[in-house]
């Protein structure tokens, strides 16, 4: 079930205006331009929530969720955890701050150290952050292997003896043991098989429920989002469109872009027919998106004001909020 969450707390994680710009250089060497791979992001996530984040492959979604983490440093902006910026910390701080955010990578082959064991991988962070003694690290490591599904035998292997799912499982157990509060998964499923998508998905979902986690989720497959998110948040080409509940955001999608993602989603009934959106062109480039309306290149309503003005953020809905001149 969606949580229910009580947008008059206090957030978890409030990102406010989050930029991150590229230099470009020139073949003399000055700087040309900048790609504008996050602009003016904004969102906030609520403690126990999972806030999917999804859109085509160059968005900035990616990026976003490792400016979080401080892993990319920010062009301009905040991001509040506890009242504290993160992107302000520095030394003990940010160091105590890693241990309660931690990320699951898109790839569970390279984000392995393959000269290590399992063991030595899943006890490095702990290690790191001064917990427990050798014997302590041990079973905290045993703990987790069989929280995430595995054997105690692959404390003993490396990486390259495991399938990719048990690999992501592995990847998921290094962020998971040094029991973070927020758990940053960039594409964690799109690089398994379908049915083993759906365990690693349902493996989050029990592992959030047990560890009072909170999810940023990253997907570009809006239909994976839809299994594990609250809250989804729709992005374009480094901003986001649109965001709403789960449930909201697929019965009455407000944003062009977003009603073309879900056009795209397979029915499993074929006898259901629905109206299919076909974008026109390519995704423009960061490096010089057009004016006004990023997506007024490709939108099929688009209108004369979409191609100077930039729209603004609103709430249509109650807690549906869109980015477009339609509304």
């Amino acid at each position: 079930m969606p949580l229910q969450t009580d947008e008059s707390q206090t957030p978890l994680l409030d990102v406010q205006g989050l930029k991150k710009h590229f230099p470009v250089k020139g073949a003399l060497g000055g700087i040309k331009g900048h790609v504008k791979a996050v602009n003016n992001v904004s969102f906030q996530l609520y403690e126990g929530e999972t806030f999917g984040l999804v859109g085509e492959s160059g968005c900035g979604k990616s990026t976003t969720g490792r400016m979080i983490l401080r892993l990319i440093e920010p062009t301009d902006g905040s991001a509040f955890y506890k009242n504290q910026d993160i992107f302000r910390l520095t030394g003990k701080d940010l160091h105590n701050m890693r241990k309660e955010l931690q990320m699951v990578f898109q790839d569970p082959y390279s984000s392995l150290n393959p000269r290590k064991r399992i063991g030595s991988i899943l006890e490095e962070p702990l290690a790191i952050h001064s917990m427990g003694n050798k014997k302590e690290r041990t079973e905290i490591v045993m703990d987790i292997l069989h929280k995430v599904g595995m054997r105690v035998d692959h404390y003993y292997r490396y990486p390259h003896e495991l399938s990719g799912g048990q690999r992501q499982r592995i990847g998921l157990a290094r962020a998971l043991v040094v029991n973070p509060k927020i758990l940053i998964a960039d594409e964690p499923v799109s690089a398994l098989d379908v049915s083993i998508q759906s365990q690693i998905i349902n493996l989050l979902r029990e592992l959030q429920n047990e560890m009072k986690l909170t999810y940023l989720f990253i997907a570009h497959d809006i239909s994976v989002v839809r299994h594990i998110s609250d809250r989804i948040g729709v992005m374009y080409l480094g901003g986001l469109v649109e965001e709403a509940p789960t449930d909201s955001l697929f019965e009455n999608p407000l944003h062009p872009y977003t009603k073309a993602l879900l056009a795209a989603v397979p029915l499993p009934n074929p006898r259901v027919k629905r109206e299919r959106i076909v974008l026109k062109g390519e995704l423009p480039s960061p490096l010089s998106p057009p004016s006004g309306c990023v997506f007024h290149t490709r939108c099929p309503f688009v209108m004369d004001i979409c191609k100077t003005e930039v729209p603004v953020k609103k709430e249509v809905l109650k807690r549906h909020i869109v980015a477009c001149h339609l509304h």
